[in-house]
C-alpha cells in the first residue's frame, strides 16, 4: 500500500480533487487594492464589546476599498457550542449597524455565493484537502489515546523539553501504511495530524497590519489537522476557507498571534496565497487606578448585548469605537458633524498597538452628542423600541399618548445647540418621569422634601398661591416670567442673585429661588427643562391640578 491508496483508505468517499474545489470557488471580480474580510466568530459564547471592535474595523477596511465583508461562523469546536450562541452575534451586528455582505442572516438564510457559511457544513471540503495531503505524505492519522498523550507530555517535563507531538515524540509520524492499516483493523480512533516540516532552530518573519515586524519561532508541531469526528481543527478550516472566501485581510486579537507560525505554514504548505494579518490589543477597562482586560466572567460591560440592554444606541456605540480606531477620528467628526461615519477611512497605521481605554463617560458623552441630533418623533421611536424589550411600563406610557410624549421630547430640541441631557434610553423615565401623572403622583409626596431646608414650606405654599392667581396660558415667556418677578419682590425675594448675595440677611431667596418653588411645585424636583417650555408642554390642566397638590 502507498500514501496515495492509504489516503483513499481513510477517505474512500472523496472523489473531487483539491483543483475541483478550487475552481468551484473563483477569484472574486473585485477592483485592484479592494480588501475581503471576514467576522468569525465561534459560537461558544457571546459576542464582546472587543469583538464588535475588531469587527467594526474589519468592515470599514472592506467596505472603504470597495471589497467585501462577509461572516463565517466558525464551529468547530462543538463540545463547547452554546446554544443562541449565533443569534447573539447577528443581533448585535444589526444593533451596532454592522452589515456583512455575505453569511448566515437572521432569517436562516445564507446570502452569498461563497458558502456554506457555517464551517461544519464544509467537512467535505476540508476532506478534499486532507486526503491530498495525506496522498502526498504531509499528513498522517494519529492513533495516540489521551493517556498516550499524556505520558508524552510528563517525559518531556521531566526532561524539560517543549511540550508537544513533534520529532521524536511524533510516535505515529513515521507509520508505514501497512502499520497504519494493521491499526485501522483494530477499531482504533484517530485523527489527522499535519507532518510539519518545521524546525526549533528556524525562526520566521512576517509584517504585521498593526504592529509591524514580527519575529517569531518556525512551528515544529505535528499539529491535528482533523479531529477523529470527522472535523477539522479551526487552524485547518480557517486556511481552507480564507483561500476559498478569497480573504486577503484578517484582523483579530493579538491572542492569536502565537498562531501565526502555524497558520502561515499551513498556507505554504497547502500552496495557499497568504492573508495578511493584523493583531489587535485587547480593549483596557480602569479598574480601581490601574488598567485591565475586560473580563468575560466579571464584567457584565464586556457583552456587546449589555449596551442594547442599557439603551445605548447602537449609532453612539459606533461612533465611540471609531475614535478608538484612529483617534484622530474625534478631530474628524469635530469639522463634520452631518457627515456620516463611513467617510471616514480607517488607517492602519495609526491604531493603537498597546490597548485602548474603552471609556465609559466618554461614550455617554458621545451619546448624548448622538441623540441631540435626532428628532423628537425619532427619540420616541427610539425609546419606545427599547421599552417594548426592557421596560414593559415605559412602553405602555408612551405609547398611551404619543403625542405629549413627543412633545415632551421636542422640549429644547428644535434650537441651534440642543440639550444633551439623554445619553441612552433607560434614562428616559428617571429624566422625564414627572411629566407623566401616574409616575408623578408616586413622588408627589417628595415634593416639599425637595425644598432647600432654609426655605419655610408655607412660604413655598404662599408663593405657588400667587402664582396659580396670576396663572394665564395667553402669556407669552416674558409676561409669564414679568409676573413671577413680581410676585418675589411682593414676598421680599431679591431680584437677582447679586442683590442676594450681598446682603443675604435681608431677604428670603432671589427670584430665581422663587422660580425653584415652582419647579418643584409641579414636578418634585429642582433642575428640570426650562419652566415656561415645560408648563406649555403640561398644559393648563396638569399645570394647576398639581399646584393645588402642593399647596394641598
Amino acid at each position: 500500500m502507498n500514501q496515495t491508496e492509504l489516503a483513499h483508505r481513510l477517505f474512500p468517499a472523496i472523489e473531487r480533487l483539491p483543483e475541483d474545489v478550487l475552481s468551484s470557488y473563483p477569484a472574486r471580480k473585485l477592483k485592484e487594492g479592494a480588501m475581503v474580510t471576514r467576522f468569525g466568530p465561534s459560537p461558544t459564547g457571546f459576542l464582546t464589546i472587543g469583538g464588535i471592535y475588531a469587527t467594526l474595523i474589519s468592515e470599514r477596511l472592506a467596505h472603504q476599498s470597495g471589497g467585501v465583508f462577509y461572516l463565517r461562523i466558525e464551529d468547530t469546536d462543538t463540545k463547547r457550542e452554546v446554544e443562541g450562541s449565533i443569534g447573539d452575534f447577528l443581533q448585535a451586528l444589526s444593533y451596532c449597524g454592522i452589515d456583512p455582505d455575505e453569511g448566515p442572516t437572521a432569517s436562516g438564510v445564507e446570502t452569498g455565493e461563497y458558502g456554506p457559511y457555517k464551517q461544519t457544513e464544509r467537512a467535505s471540503l476540508y476532506h478534499v484537502f486532507i486526503k491530498d495531503l495525506i496522498a502526498r505524505g504531509l499528513a498522517y492519522p494519529c492513533f495516540c489515546d489521551a493517556d498516550e498523550l499524556q505520558q508524552i507530555r510528563d517525559k518531556q517535563q521531566a526532561a524539560k523539553l517543549n511540550p508537544g507531538y513533534y520529532g521524536e515524540w511524533a510516535i505515529h509520524r513515521h507509520l508505514t501504511p501497512e502499520q497504519v492499516e494493521s491499526e485501522l483493523a483494530t477499531g482504533k480512533p484517530f485523527v489527522i495530524r499535519l507532518k510539519s516540516p518545521g524546525s526549533p532552530d528556524r525562526r520566521i518573519k512576517y509584517t504585521d497590519l498593526i504592529k509591524g515586524e514580527i519575529e517569531m519561532p518556525e512551528n515544529d508541531q505535528d499539529i491535528v489537522i482533523l479531529k477523529s469526528d470527522g472535523i477539522p481543527t479551526y487552524h485547518f478550516a480557517h486556511a481552507v476557507d480564507d483561500c476559498l472566501m478569497g480573504t486577503t485581510h484578517v484582523i483579530r486579537g493579538d491572542d492569536w498571534l502565537a498562531s501565526i507560525p502555524v497558520h502561515l505554514q499551513l498556507f505554504d504548505i497547502l500552496g495557499f496565497r497568504r492573508p495578511e494579518y493584523g493583531h489587535l490589543a485587547p480593549l483596557m477597562k480602569m479598574d480601581g487606578t490601574s488598567k485591565r482586560k475586560f473580563s468575560k466572567r466579571k464584567d457584565p460591560d464586556a457583552a456587546a448585548r449589555y449596551y442594547q440592554q442599557e439603551g445605548y444606541p447602537g449609532t453612539s456605540v459606533k461612533e465611540y469605537l471609531m475614535t478608538l480606531i484612529n483617534s484622530n477620528y474625534e478631530e474628524w467628526r469635530m469639522s463634520q458633524p452631518e457627515a456620516p461615519y463611513s467617510e471616514f477611512r480607517v488607517d492602519m497605521n495609526k491604531m493603537n498597538v498597546s490597548g485602548a481605554l474603552f471609556d465609559s463617560n466618554k461614550l455617554i458623552d458621545i451619546s448624548k452628542v448622538v441623540i441631540a441630533r435626532l428628532s423628537a418623533d425619532e427619540v420616541f421611536e427610539h425609546t419606545a423600541a427599547w421599552a417594548a424589550a426592557y421596560d414593559s411600563e415605559l412602553e405602555a406610557t408612551l405609547l398611551a399618548d404619543r403625542k405629549y410624549a413627543t412633545a415632551v421630547f421636542q422640549i429644547g430640541r428644535a434650537v441651534e445647540k440642543p440639550r444633551k441631557d439623554i445619553a441612552k434610553w433607560s434614562n428616559v423615565k428617571d429624566l422625564y418621569g414627572y411629566f407623566f401623572d401616574d409616575w408623578f403622583n408616586k413622588s408627589a409626596a417628595a415634593g416639599c422634601d425637595a425644598l432647600p431646608a432654609a426655605m419655610p414650606s408655607e412660604l413655598a405654599k404662599q408663593i405657588v398661591r400667587e402664582f396659580a392667581l396670576t396663572l394665564d396660558f395667553q402669556d407669552d415667556r416674558d409676561s409669564w416670567f414679568g409676573k413671577v418677578k413680581a410676585i418675589g419682590e411682593q414676598l421680599g425675594f431679591a431680584k437677582d442673585a447679586k442683590t442676594f448675595k450681598k446682603n443675604p440677611e435681608q431677604y428670603p431667596g432671589h427670584i430665581g429661588d422663587v422660580a425653584m418653588i415652582l419647579r418643584v411645585a409641579l414636578t418634585g424636583r429642582t433642575m428640570t427643562l426650562d419652566l415656561y417650555d415645560m408648563m406649555q408642554v403640561m398644559g393648563e390642566a396638569r399645570v394647576r391640578n398639581r399646584l393645588k397638590q402642593f399647596i394641598g
